[in-house]
């Protein structure tokens, strides 16, 4: 059955059948494993055919972004709501925020995601490093303009004569 599935087109973009199937998967699973079960295939079929098609692993990169943003999502919420979990004893769960986990989940593929986001904005290197630096200006900027009004209002103390307390 496995084999047939990669043997079989997709309609349009001449893609396995269950490309389509997988790539959904892995968009709301952030997990490969998981997602080539979904497309009932070989988690090396997926993997051989990222690194055959570059059209399906730019779609593979699309996915795993919209993926852990979904998570991030969940996290956002979960951290703002907490979990309910049940105690002990308890008639009642008691609200957990325990999301270690799922932050060390974020942390790995943070850079990928960044990566992706800005592919998918057509942002350069250079269109980032021009940014970088317009930002850099405007620090400075403000840091001069900061060091001239303390030094100015150094000057005006020291010329303008001291109130005289009254005797």
């Amino acid at each position: 059955m496995r084999a047939a599935a990669s043997v079989r087109r997709g309609k349009s973009n001449g893609r396995p059948k269950w490309a389509d199937v997988f790539l959904a998967a892995l968009s709301d699973t952030s997990n490969v494993a998981a997602a080539a079960r979904a497309a009932l295939i070989d988690v090396s079929t997926a993997y051989s055919r990222r690194r055959q098609d570059h059209e399906f692993y730019r779609a593979w990169q699309t996915a795993l972004c919209e993926g852990y943003d979904n998570l991030e999502m969940e996290l956002l919420c979960r951290l703002r709501t907490g979990e309910v979990k049940p105690a002990a004893g308890a008639k009642k769960g008691t609200r957990s925020f325990d999301n270690a986990t799922a932050f060390r989940l974020l942390a790995v593929h943070r850079d990928a995601t960044t990566r992706e986001r800005a592919q998918r904005n057509h942002t350069t290197a250079e269109e980032i490093r021009a940014a970088i630096d317009r930002k850099v200006d405007e620090l400075r900027r403000r840091v001069t303009e900061a060091k001239a009004q303390h030094e100015a209002s150094t000057r005006a103390a020291a010329i303008l004569p001291k109130p005289q307390e009254p005797a």
